[in-house]
């Protein structure tokens, strides 16, 4: 599973990086046709402090799933976004078995 990362202005430290893997690991194993992820993390230009994006794109045979969440902290961001991730994977799945 080829996973990549996109960081804009800012650099990624390795133990986001490594937060973020992990957790797509998990996810990876709820769908057998996901080829890989791009992730891309974002300081977004504004005053509040919701301004760490996480959008992830799941890449599926066939589709593709895209998700992206804005959140004080980017282990926020990415938890939320995971598991709107979650959501479409199960619901693509059920989709394919027919139910």
């Amino acid at each position: 599973m080829n996973i990549s990362f996109n960081s804009v202005r800012f650099k990624a430290d390795q133990k986001l990086e490594n937060f973020i893997s992990e957790k797509l690991d998990k996810l990876s194993k709820l769908h057998d046709g996901i080829i890989g992820f791009d992730i891309t993390l974002k300081l977004e230009n504004t005053d509040k402090p919701e301004n760490k994006s996480v959008e992830i794109r799941a890449k599926i045979r066939g589709y593709d799933a895209i998700a992206k969440k804005v959140a004080k902290t980017f282990e926020e961001a990415a938890d939320e976004v995971i598991s709107a991730l979650k959501k479409q994977l199960l619901k693509a799945k059920d989709k394919v078995r027919g139910t």
